[in-house]
């Protein structure tokens, strides 16, 4: 850290107060109220020590903004945190292989993403089971986590920085692996009805929370978790085809 980033920064009593409305945002977005191992305070706590991280390891001869590199460190230590406390449980999990499992079937028999009836019809369950067993998914992930992180091991901080600011030109094959899988996605999401892309866009892309969504679209915050849940198993089922 240069005496010039110390002499330009607040102090990090201030700093955390400048930061917490962002930390309070990315807790509020990954915290789960179905869970309750993992409380929304328990996040923001690990988003400011993810802060006070950033701070202490911050180098600006790599030339990403400070703000930048913050935010980086706060979502990571958030989602460390959730990994940490398990938050999906075995029996979530099993779930939501047994739902991508029947999309994936009913895919290679129709040609096409089944409807929400259908996969309801596959699985034994009534429309209203169908939609209760998405809603209790909720929280999975698009991919295995533990794949991207073997993918992304040996990568040093600031090429994952630069790699998603796009700004990075020579990549290494790491970087490679991820560009083709953004590419694969990109694929896989024109297979997708227009509500469930519109909600994946809206939530990942515009960063807004299931209720913003919800009020948005005029649907109740579960049903738009029920959609993208759905959509998340679809994606994952093309995936791992």
């Amino acid at each position: 850290m240069t005496e010039k980033f110390l002499k330009d920064t607040p102090p990090l009593e201030k700093l955390i107060e400048e930061f917490l409305p962002l930390i309070n945002y990315w807790a509020s977005k990954y915290f789960n109220p179905y869970n309750p191992v993992l409380s929304k305070e328990d996040l923001i706590s690990a988003g400011i020590i993810g802060l006070i991280e950033a701070y202490k390891r911050y180098d600006p001869s790599k030339k990403v903004k400070f703000k930048t590199y913050a935010e980086y460190r706060i979502k990571g230590a958030i989602l460390d945190e959730i990994r940490k406390m398990s938050i999906i449980s075995r029996s979530i999990k099993e779930k939501a292989t047994r739902l991508e499992e029947k999309i994936k079937e009913l895919y290679s028999q129709l040609g096409r993403m089944p409807e929400d009836e259908e996969i309801a019809q596959e699985m034994n369950l009534s429309l209203d089971e169908y939609y209760k067993m998405l809603e209790s998914i909720r929280g999975i992930s698009l991919i295995d986590l533990e794949s991207v992180r073997q993918k992304i091991l040996n990568l040093k901080e600031e090429d994952i920085l630069n790699f998603l600011d796009s700004s990075e030109k020579d990549s290494t094959y790491e970087l490679y692996a991820l560009k083709e899988l953004k590419e694969q996605l990109e694929k896989a999401l024109t297979y997708l009805s227009e509500k469930e892309r519109l909600v994946l866009a809206l939530y990942y892309y515009e960063d807004l929370t299931m209720k913003e969504i919800a009020q948005i679209l005029g649907y109740t915050e579960s049903r738009i978790s029920q959609i993208h849940n759905q959509a998340l198993l679809k994606l994952r089922s093309l995936l791992s085809k």
